[in-house]
């Protein structure tokens, strides 16, 4: 009895003197741990990049909404809780898959450059500069509202009192700031030059902590003007009052409002820019990858450069390569860089420019364009093709280019995510932004809101495919997926991330396509990301090979791509980027939704 006794003590001495489990943070080929669980359900998925606004989806889903009316509650909310990414001053991309035609959709709800905005203007009045993140002459007409409408009055069957209900709890209770809020309120010097932010968000010289309750009530009172015309309206049904309230905010006293707020603060917006605007609702783009069928927004976004990378990996054995060894990062950084030289030659504004579709998504122009590709050396050098060549009747184009090599073009923004997938696997992606933190950083009035900063992107090069003109859609980095498989959902996703959005879920989608991934684990993988192009915001800097690599991509691949000619950046593990995603099972009847933890990104299920 002693002996097994002793013997029992020092089982239980050796267990607890074992060092704690360690779990791989990600795991290639569809094994291991990660640092999010997966969010599995059943009838509905949301992943948001904040809590409030995937718990307010998913209550409006609990209470027989459908994932549009869902996604228009959950970004309201987002709006609220992350106001220097998003709102209802901000832009924004939506893909839509409609489960009852089994269709995609693209929603252009980019803003558009007011009436007085030309190149000759900045020319006259700015040295022919742009400013940057800040002012109303950084912005767009906001377009959030008229995705809402849409999105309501083609799709959903909710009122805007409805899905508008926790936005306006949330703005009205109060909710706790973040640290960064906190510190940006009590110390940003853009803020300061504006008497109408202060009063919003450091009222007296407020000092914030994080954990205080903000309220934003003038934004809930802006929020209660447009349910009140849909009110007013609700005798002539819902798709008329729907329109009320809409249209409170394009053509009546909200638009008035506006027009006066900037004419008296040295901004171009006038009232007919606001009335005349409209979001569109556009056939997407797409290709084929591995038997997967791709979709992006077709017009004024960056989104199909990742089609244009996806055509050039296409052939390369990427799995045989191994997930994130040198081979595998060097082909796809070199596909990047032809993809985005691509976009600064054809991408902007269909409006305004022909884009040769034909060409740029053929698999011939891709096998073309993939011999540029030296598996042995990085390139330096920024190299558009001529895709019109294999787009049939379609004319050559000698666009100029917009780049400098120097300056503080930046290539990151603020931007925020939401998707949504319900019972009927109708399936939202949905990419709002402010594109700056704070967007021109001037609050519009008493309205509770500031306008996105969107106009920075523009090029004063005249001819060049994103060149600013009077009402023209700046070419957006704001872009998401929404895949199908056998003509079925498969997979939503996007992030924010100014340029390297469609880098970030290139990565995601191929982490699950090629390298057998589970949803998380793609989110969650080491991550590149690269600056070897023009960068959007002016002036449109380009750092020549930079290729950045989280520093949990193995060392000796590091010292391989320095060796092949990248020129290397290493930023801390978990750092590159925020991802959300969903993914669809019909065999199984399964949505797995996943979140980002390089962010408060949360996933939700039922």
């Amino acid at each position: 009895m002693r002996f097994r006794l002793l013997l029992m003590l020092l089982i239980a001495v050796a267990c607890f003197a074992q060092p704690a489990p360690r779990y791989e943070r990600v795991a290639v080929g569809g094994r291991g741990g990660t640092m999010k669980p997966i969010a599995w359900g059943s009838q509905y998925a949301v992943s948001s990049m904040a809590q409030q606004a995937s718990l307010a989806a998913e209550r409006i889903l609990r209470s027989g909404g459908n994932a549009f009316d869902a996604i228009v509650g959950g970004q309201a909310v987002l709006g609220i809780v992350q106001p220097g990414s998003n709102g209802i001053g901000g832009d924004a991309v939506l893909l839509v898959y409609d489960a009852r035609q089994k269709k995609v959709w693209s929603v252009n709800a980019e803003g558009t450059a007011p009436r007085l905005a030309t190149i000759d203007w900045y020319k006259q009045n700015q040295n022919g500069k742009l400013p940057v993140n800040d002012s109303l002459l950084a912005g767009t007409v906001p377009g959030v509202i008229d995705a809402w409408y849409t999105l309501l009055s083609r799709w959903g069957v909710k009122s805007f009192a409805e899905v508008l209900a926790p936005a306006i709890e949330l703005a009205e209770r109060g909710y706790p700031i973040s640290q960064r809020d906190a510190d940006t309120w009590s110390s940003s010097r853009d803020f300061r030059k504006y008497p109408s932010t202060l009063r919003l968000y450091a009222p007296d010289g407020r000092k914030w902590k994080a954990g205080e309750i903000f309220r934003n009530t003038s934004l809930s009172r802006t929020f209660r003007r447009l349910i009140e015309a849909e009110s007013q309206a609700a005798s002539e049904g819902r798709q008329a009052a729907l329109k009320a309230a809409r249209d409170r905010f394009y053509k009546g006293d909200i638009a008035r409002e506006m027009a006066q707020f900037s004419e008296a603060n040295g901004g171009l917006f006038r009232y007919e820019d606001f009335a005349s605007y409209t979001a569109k609702v556009e056939e997407p783009v797409s290709v084929n990858y591995r038997g997967v069928d791709v979709y992006k927004n077709p017009s004024a976004s960056q989104g199909p450069s990742e089609l244009f990378m996806l055509n050039l990996l296409e052939g390369y054995d990427l799995k045989k390569m191994g997930h994130n060894s040198a081979d595998y990062l060097h082909t796809a950084h070199e596909a990047v860089k032809l993809a985005m030289a691509d976009r600064d030659k054809y991408l902007g504004d269909a409006d305004f420019i022909r884009i040769p579709w034909a060409g740029l998504l053929s698999k011939d122009y891709s096998a073309e364009r993939r011999k540029l590709i030296d598996p042995g050396k990085a390139s330096l050098d920024l190299r558009s093709g001529e895709a019109e060549k294999f787009a049939p009747g379609f004319e050559m184009l000698n666009r100029p280019t917009d780049v400098t090599f120097s300056g503080s073009g930046d290539h990151e923004g603020d931007t925020s995510y939401i998707a949504v997938v319900d019972q009927r696997r109708n399936a939202i992606s949905f990419t709002p932004s402010l594109h700056s933190g704070y967007g021109t950083k001037i609050v519009m009035g008493e309205l509770g809101f500031s306008f996105n900063c969107r106009g920075d992107y523009y090029s004063l090069v005249p001819g060049h495919a994103n060149a600013l003109e009077p009402g023209k859609r700046p070419r957006s980095t704001l872009q998401g997926s929404i895949a199908l498989k056998n003509g079925e959902l498969f997979l939503v996703t996007g992030s924010p991330g100014g340029d390297y959005q469609s880098i970030w879920t290139l990565q995601t989608l191929l982490n699950i396509v090629e390298f057998g991934m589970n949803v998380q684990q793609a989110i969650e993988a080491p991550r590149f990301s690269s600056r070897s192009f023009p960068s959007s915001p002016f002036p449109h800097t380009m750092h020549p090979g930079e290729l950045i690599l989280e520093n949990r991509v193995a060392e000796q691949v590091r010292a391989e791509l320095v060796r092949r000619g990248h020129r290397v950046v290493v930023h801390p593990a978990w750092s590159e980027g925020s991802n959300a995603a969903i993914v669809n099972d019909p065999a199984t009847g399964s949505l797995a939704a996943g979140a980002d933890p390089r962010s408060g990104a949360i996933a939700l299920a039922w």
